[in-house]
Formats: C-alpha cells, sequence, structure tokens
C-alpha cells in the first residue's frame, strides 16, 4: 500500500481528490485497487494451474510479480522512505507506524519469495541446487502471504486515510 504524502497531521474536513471517498490521494487510492486486482490476478493464475494452464499460469503469475515490484520501487519504498522510516523505533507503538512497518517487512520478505519462484521456476538463471523442486508449498505459501500483506497494507491505509474509523 501507497503511504501518505501529507503530514500525518490530516484535518477531519480535508478531503483529498481520492476517489474511493477517503482522505487518500488519488495515487493511494490507485495503488489500493491495484493491489487488491494484482490478488484476484494471482488467484486466477492459481486456478490456471489447477486447470493444467500452466504457460497462462506461467505468464500470468510473473506479469503480477514484476509489475507489484514496480509499484513497490516507484510508490510504497518511497513514501515509506519519507514517512515512517524516520520514525523508527520511536513511534513503533502507535498503531499506523506499526502496521506500516509490518506491512513493509512481509511485503518485503513475499516480495523476494515470488521473484525467487519467478526465478527458480521460470528461468535458468539460478544454478540447479539453488532451484526448487516441490514448486506447489512455495507458490501456495506466496500466495497466501501475498493476501496477508495487503490485508495489512489496507489496514495500514484505513489507519491514516479514515481516521474517525479508529477514534476512541
Amino acid at each position: 500500500m501507497a503511504y501518505p504524502i501529507a503530514s500525518l497531521d490530516i484535518e477531519a474536513n480535508n478531503l483529498n481528490e481520492g476517489f474511493l471517498g477517503t482522505q487518500a490521494p488519488r495515487y493511494a487510492d490507485g495503488v489500493l485497487l491495484l493491489e487488491f486486482l494484482m490478488g484476484a490476478g494471482l488467484v486466477i493464475g492459481a486456478v490456471l494451474a489447477r486447470q493444467r494452464c500452466f504457460r497462462a499460469h506461467a505468464w500470468c503469475q510473473s506479469a503480477i510479480v514484476l509489475l507489484n515490484l514496480g509499484v513497490i520501487v516507484f510508490t510504497m519504498l518511497p513514501s515509506f522512505r519519507v514517512h515512517v522510516s524516520p520514525k523508527i523505533p520511536c513511534k513503533l507503538g502507535k498503531a499506523y507506524y506499526a502496521l506500516a512497518t509490518a506491512h513493509a517487512a512481509l511485503g518485503t520478505v513475499t516480495e523476494i519469495a515470488g521473484l525467487y519462484v519467478l526465478l527458480s521456476a521460470g528461468t535458468r538463471l539460478l544454478p540447479e541446487k539453488f532451484r526448487i523442486t516441490q514448486y506447489k508449498p512455495w507458490m501456495r505459501t506466496v500466495l497466501l502471504l501475498w493476501w496477508l500483506v495487503l490485508l495489512f497494507g489496507l489496514a495500514t491505509y484505513a489507519r491514516f486515510y479514515v481516521p474517525h474509523l479508529f477514534r476512541k
């Protein structure tokens, strides 16, 4: 998920130009929707594998993993560097920073695992001793982790851009 560009002290009545009706800017709404579409695409890719359409499965999963890498590098990483990492470890007790940090940490592990599966299953770039021989457990684990990261991202988005949801 995209982290906020604006200050962490958002006025409740100062709605940005997002299209989901929250205080999020358009790019954050777009990233959220794109991530959910990618998650759905990964499920479709899993169905393709179950139907033994392995070539379509490989193209689908590879495209999504690589697209997600671009989203991470060009939107999430810069935003995390500016808005979250300078506050670590001092503010980890606050929900927003804890969620964003957990999302980033688990998301990093998941993206690396997805790239490893892609390289191992789809190319001959890795030496044979580093390639996966049992694909199903790896792929299923990455899919499960992807959805867990997506939920952490949704929670991060909600915690920051829907502030009245969490008021005491």
